[in-house]
């Protein structure tokens, strides 16, 4: 069986866990800072508009726990989508082995001289790979699939909820600590310090330098908390 959505950079028996825990790290630094934006636009813009401590932790709150269970729930759709994928992609290779297991053992010698293996040697590998494991072999060369390593949904749920609940305690923590009017700046220095880290470590997990990340996440923060207090101050102002 060949398919078009074959992920790029997949080698017969090459390990999935390090790009798997590789891109749990990336996702988790994601989360972080989309936690950290979100609640710190939150309660700079609620800042802006009232000193009150209370109001400005119930906000924060509010947004933590709103946007942690957002999180969670589109993580858990999307993934829930990836596995129902990866279950299907399965199911019809395990058919198509029981139907006609000769034509795929053909398959699988093509995709190993596609990769450069001379035809005796390809027949020669494909013949082990088989009989060691047939499915194993098919899910591995031609999906990069591994069937002990399928997506996990709820995994990615919690992980997505725990990583922004993270994020967003920084800017809460930040804003309900300093009195009067030093709470917007302090939250603004420590966010965007936060910022940066993120965007050096996101840099770092996929191989890019870190100075274009970091001054993208940073102005982008930057514009968002002016942007929120702004927003705070004038409707604040004009509702009270």
């Amino acid at each position: 069986m060949s398919t078009d959505t074959d992920p790029p950079g997949g080698h017969p028996g090459e390990p999935h866990h390090d790009t798997s825990r590789l891109n749990w790290l990336r996702a988790g630094v994601l989360g972080a800072n989309d936690g950290i934006v979100s609640t710190a636009g939150l309660v700079v813009g609620v800042a802006g508009a009232t000193a009150d401590r209370g109001v400005i932790f119930t906000a924060g709150f509010a947004g933590l726990v709103a946007g942690a269970v957002s999180m969670a729930l589109g993580e858990y759709v999307s993934v829930s989508s990836q596995r129902d994928s990866e279950k299907a992609l399965l199911s019809l290779e395990k058919r198509e082995l029981a139907e006609d297991p000769e034509a795929e053992f053909d398959e699988l010698v093509g995709i190993y001289e596609a990769k450069g293996l001379r035809p005796a040697t390809a027949r020669q590998v494909a013949q082990e790979l088989t009989a060691h494991d047939a499915l194993a072999a098919h899910l591995d060369a031609e999906l990069h699939l591994d069937p002990e390593e399928l997506a996990k949904p709820w995994q990615a749920a919690g992980a997505s909820a725990l990583s922004f609940t993270v994020g967003a305690l920084l800017p809460l923590v930040a804003i309900l600590l300093p009195n009067g009017s030093w709470r917007v700046p302090v939250t603004a220095v420590a966010v965007l310090l936060a910022l940066a880290l993120t965007g050096v470590i996101s840099a770092r997990l996929g191989g890019a330098r870190p100075r274009k990340a970091v001054i993208r996440v940073v102005i982008g923060g930057a514009v968002a908390l002016v942007v929120t207090y702004a927003i705070g101050r004038l409707f604040g102002t004009a509702v009270s």
